[in-house]
């Protein structure tokens, strides 16, 4: 009865589609040729930025060595044997221990967090109107991570585990899902989720038998979040165990493509199979890397304000980017051709913690200043105009945890090194540039030609016809002098450049 009814009223908020989806307009066969011949649908590439969420019972313990995850939390005092003892991987399980024994007890197991996962604090409405404010135009909420407590009424959970674990049943006795899905689309945001494919200890799992698991567990538990609230993203993970082919990953993406209720319009990333990353899926994802090379193909760079995904109580200020940080990140990753997904960390009872609230608010005020030139937008040329020196060696082979310093790159670099003085984007015949430190004097915008009719302004300020010349094959801008009161946002600064020659 208690599903009925929150289904009958998130049915009535908006939180379930029940408008069934249009045809599409070829059928996908499963395997993955065909799955790839799928474009990636255009609402998300011209979104750009979108707010990533990990919350759920790992919130409560909220726990990670500094510069760790803390939704690990459970795999690092739960999984049998220690690795190599002299490993980063062993001095981070006993520190994480060595924390829960002091803290908790020996005896005080993982799933008895979960009556303590509360959301007393929880309000949908002003996460939604947080998210809108910072500018994000996509939403994707950890519906389930790897310890497999789904935030929604999800029976293959409790049948699975042979207990309550899911946050309507257990905890917050609320269907998360639903309530921040409806929030989100009444602010006319786009709505996605996390979905992890594997589960640390589910006993199907542990039992030996994947295929059961996959058949029995996972398979139904997805589409039937899929059917529920028709979200416009699926961020996969935990697909390293098994390849695609043993999670049935083809089949499954053939049913969203062909017959689910999000088949045109839902975006999906590379996680589905350990052999999966940057070969399949409707974009590649990169985690606290460099990004990718140019836009051969979608992708899209995810990280957090703070190091870890899940609330860490163990990180201080000094573990948390700057808004400058943050903003440069977003416009040099729109710049290369990518989205950004940054991530936030709620506590268990519900909150945004305000460090996160303030970064997202920075984020917010520079967009809405200076949207158009991130918005919709294509790479123009390289991206960016380097200063002289040496370029830095950029690795965009790793995925995971690439050296990539955004603010060496276009702020601060090291002597004798280059850095990015100019960050492009382009729509059309206008062109954006848009500086990390405002020129003094005269800005040169190299290898750009303009018709005589073009025109050149200064968003976010009065300047909107800023003196200009063309020299030889570049453009010389009489950059304006700025006074106080005048400055339009001090993170960075765009000229809208319009008029390209054809």
């Amino acid at each position: 009865m208690l599903r009925i009814l929150v289904i009958l009223c998130l049915a009535a908020m908006g939180a379930i589609r029940s408008d069934a989806a249009e045809p599409v307009a070829k059928r996908y066969e499963a395997t993955w040729k065909s799955i790839d011949s799928r474009p990636t649908p255009q609402w998300w590439s011209d979104a750009k930025f979108g707010i990533f969420i990990h919350w759920g019972v790992f919130s409560v313990p909220s726990f990670a060595p500094k510069g760790e995850y803390a939704e690990w939390y459970w795999e690092r005092i739960g999984r049998p044997g220690d690795p190599d003892p002299t490993s980063d991987d062993a001095k981070i399980r006993r520190e994480t221990r060595a924390f829960h024994e002091r803290v908790y007890g020996k005896e005080f197991q993982y799933p008895d967090f979960a009556p303590k996962f509360t959301a007393e604090m929880f309000n949908a409405d002003q996460w939604a109107e947080i998210f809108e404010r910072a500018g994000a135009k996509y939403v994707v909420l950890v519906s389930k991570h790897h310890d497999g407590f789904a935030l929604w009424p999800s029976r293959e959970a409790d049948a699975s585990w042979g207990r309550p674990w899911n946050a309507v049943e257990v905890g917050p006795r609320r269907d998360l899902v639903g309530e921040l899905t409806a929030a989100v689309r009444r602010r006319n945001l786009e709505m996605g989720f996390y979905y992890s494919l594997y589960e640390w200890f589910n006993p199907l799992w542990l039992a030996g038998n994947t295929d059961e698991y996959v058949t029995r567990h996972m398979i139904p538990q997805f589409k039937d979040l899929v059917t529920r609230y028709s979200p416009s993203v699926i961020f996969s993970d935990g697909e390293w165990e098994l390849p695609s082919e043993k999670w049935r990953a083809p089949e499954l993406l053939a049913w969203l493509y062909n017959d689910s209720p999000v088949a045109r319009k839902v975006v999906v990333n590379d996680r589905w199979g350990k052999e999966s990353r940057h070969r399949h899926g409707g974009y590649y994802t990169t985690e606290y890397g460099a990004g990718l090379p140019g836009a051969t193909h979608p992708w899209e760079e995810n990280r957090g304000i703070g190091y870890s995904y899940g609330y860490n109580r163990n990180e201080d200020l000094s573990d948390y980017s700057t808004g400058q940080r943050l903003l440069l990140t977003l416009i040099d990753t729109v710049s290369r051709g990518g989205n950004l997904l940054l991530n936030v960390g709620p506590t268990a009872d519900g909150r945004i913690p305000v460090e996160m609230q303030d970064r997202l608010a920075y984020l917010g005020r520079w967009l809405a200043k200076n949207g158009e030139a991130i918005y919709g937008t294509q790479v123009f040329g390289e991206g960016a105009q380097w200063t002289e020196g040496r370029r830095q060696a950029v690795d965009t082979s790793t995925n995971y945890r690439a050296k990539y310093d955004v603010e060496a790159l276009t702020l601060n670099p090291a002597p004798g090194d280059a850095r990015k003085e100019i960050l492009f984007t382009r729509k059309g015949l206008t062109l954006y540039a848009i500086l990390p430190r405002y020129p003094q004097g005269d800005l040169t915008v190299r290898n750009v030609r303009l018709e005589k009719s073009a025109r050149i302004s200064l968003l976010g300020t009065s300047h909107s016809s800023v003196k200009w010349r063309q020299k030889g094959g570049d453009v010389v801008i009489a950059a304006p002098q700025l006074i106080d009161g005048e400055v339009p946002f001090a993170g960075a600064y765009t000229f809208r450049i319009e008029g390209l020659q054809r």
